[in-house]
């Protein structure tokens, strides 16, 4: 054999050492060079999980897991690509055990390995660490039979086995069984704290937390009930119950996000706010934690702000060509007050962010005054509003005017003094940009009128008022045409957006993967500009309904039009217009 003369690539079972000598270089793991190549793994992760491993021991890979620096699914589609062997989903799984001899659970479980499917000659087997090879030779010896590997998910691997050779039990009833039992001493602080620091409690919350975040979830609800706590997933804006702890663990799970939220767990009494810094699959989470003292313990709620996930391009948004530049010409007025209305969750924050994200320029000065600051924006001065410490939305726009920015935003206009200071802020050459609480533009009008602000200067500030809402967006690979009657086209309104037809919406067609056939979520949108005659309107105090349709006279799109256009373009449902919409 000829010895090699320059570096080589030299193989071991789970490391190589590539291009250098192994005398200069540590062996890197080719799935860990495979995430950094495709920037689901960042290198300071790296290193962290080898310094943890040179210090504690363990594989690489499980180490990466573990401590939330890749995920599961990023890990089993680097070993998918790098071996080229085929990726397979736990809907793929079999419904029925196939003929695998004397192999015993056991051996499954320490190995990750599921069979699901043998014949006389050959087994296929899901692996979650297919370059095992030790475990393969030892089961094609077992077996007698062909080993044919599929890479999955180690996870979903674990819950395969315990469903076609198990008990049946999810891995949450898994964790479940390793809790203790009744007889909780609530009063007692110190054991509710010892309660929220055993293992299988902290690995129940993570993987509600972990499972949240892979069925992209907004919000996560955690209800305590008479006989049960009931664990919720709003998806796409609509809440879905999913698998839940047994109402035995209701104290244990609350107390044990309480602690992480750096809340008062003795107190159950009154709500109470705070915010979990967390690491799942590899994503940093931001998620603001509210608590609610009901009839049967505290509720739960956690809003999930993913960093990484946030989109700031109107077109993304869903903006139509037309309101985005009439939304931008407004933005590049040099003063005076844009509103962005629509009720909790429609998007407001993310299109006021995408918004200082266009204008955010070295010429000028941006400062936010918000409650809370959901995301970091490079270059602008972001306010965390603190009401308990005397630090509100009024107080700190004080503060700002004197700080000489050219742009103001304010989280929500809240009350009349707030509404005030932001009016002087306009009429001093300031930009100022904020959110209300109404069902439509026209609305927003009527909303500051009610709070007291004087006519005349609601007509010498305000440039222009959108309101949206979310509605849910097909995927393109799983929807399926629908041609409308004339009549049904009428009757809906598509009739006079497009005349003459032809009508045609699509409807989800759901899959193993989507199960509702919706996939994200995009805005649909209307925005009013304060023309001439709307303000002389304004003026002599019309009403909503009379401002839309000066509005519409002027050309405007309402939300429901536009939402009826992202219909015929194939992006949502008509079913998803009219929920969202007051025209239903």
């Amino acid at each position: 054999m000829e010895t090699p003369t320059e570096p080589t690539e030299t193989t071991t079972d789970d490391a190589v050492a590539v291009t250098e000598p192994a005398a200069t270089r540590a062996p890197v793991d080719p799935v860990c060079q495979q995430l950094l190549d495709s920037g689901r793994l960042r290198d300071n992760d790296l290193k962290r999980a080898v310094a943890y491993r040179d210090q504690h021991g363990g594989e690489l890979v499980s180490l990466l897991v573990r401590l939330g620096l890749a995920s599961e699914r990023d890990v089993a589609e680097a070993e998918s690509k790098l071996l080229d062997l085929p990726l397979v989903m736990q809907s793929d799984f079999p419904e029925e055990t196939p003929e695998i001899g004397d192999l015993s659970v056991r051996y499954m479980k320490q190995n990750l390995l599921l069979p699901i499917a043998a014949d006389d000659d050959a087994m296929t087997v899901v692996m979650a660490n297919p370059r095992d090879a030790f475990a393969l030779k030892a089961l094609g010896m077992a077996s007698g039979k062909h080993i044919d590997v599929r890479v999955g998910i180690a996870s979903e691997i674990e819950n395969g086995i315990e469903k076609l050779y198990g008990g049946g039990r999810s891995q949450m009833g898994q964790i479940v069984e390793s809790l203790g039992g009744e007889g909780e001493d609530l009063e007692n602080v110190e054991h509710l704290r010892d309660l929220a620091s055993e293992a299988p409690v902290i690995r129940l919350v993570n993987l509600i937390m972990q499972r949240a975040v892979e069925a992209r979830a907004s919000d996560i609800h955690i209800e305590p009930f008479e006989n049960r706590l009931k664990v919720r997933y709003r998806v796409d804006g609509v809440l879905q119950e999913v698998e839940s702890p047994p109402a035995s663990s209701t104290a244990a799970v609350i107390s044990r996000v309480k602690i992480m939220a750096s809340l008062n767990i003795a107190e159950r009494r009154l709500p109470q706010d705070g915010r979990i810094m967390h690491r799942v699959q590899g994503k940093e989470l931001d998620l603001r934690v509210s608590t609610v003292p009901t009839s049967h313990g505290e509720s739960v709620v956690m809003r999930i702000l993913d960093r990484e996930s946030i989109v700031l391009d109107f077109d993304a948004l869903g903006f139509e060509e037309k309101t985005r530049d009439e939304f931008i010409h407004a933005l590049e007025m040099p003063h005076g007050i844009i509103l962005v209305t629509g009720p909790t969750g429609s998007g407001k924050t993310t299109t006021l962010y995408t918004a200082l994200n266009q204008i955010n320029t070295p010429e000028r000065k941006i400062i936010t005054v918000e409650d809370p600051v959901e995301y970091q924006l490079e270059g602008i001065n972001q306010i965390q509003a603190k009401s308990s410490i005397g630090l509100d939305f009024a107080s700190a726009l004080r503060a700002i005017v004197r700080q000489d920015p050219d742009v103001i935003m304010i989280g929500e206009m809240r009350d009349l003094e707030t509404a005030r200071i932001a009016i002087q802020s306009a009429l001093t050459g300031h930009l100022v940009l904020s959110t209300l609480h109404t069902n439509d533009a026209a609305s927003g009008v009527t909303r500051m009128l009610d709070m007291g602000v004087d006519d005349y200067l609601l007509t010498s500030t305000v440039n222009a008022i959108m309101a949206q809402r979310l509605v849910r967006t097909l995927n393109p690979e799983h929807r399926e045409a629908v041609e409308l009657l004339p009549e049904v086209a009428e009757e809906l309104g598509l009739a006079e957006l497009v005349p003459g037809g032809p009508y045609r919406v699509y409807k989800p067609v759901p899959s193993a993967e989507r199960p509702t056939g919706y996939f994200g979520r995009q805005a649909i949108v209307e925005l009013i500009r304060m023309t001439d005659p709307l303000r002389r309107m304004v003026m002599q105090h019309a009403t909503s309904g009379e401002l839309l349709n000066q509005a519409r006279s002027e050309g405007m799109r309402t939300m429901y039009q536009d939402g009826l256009l992202k219909c015929l373009k194939g992006v949502t449902t008509i079913e998803e217009v009219l929920r969202v919409t007051q025209e239903a």
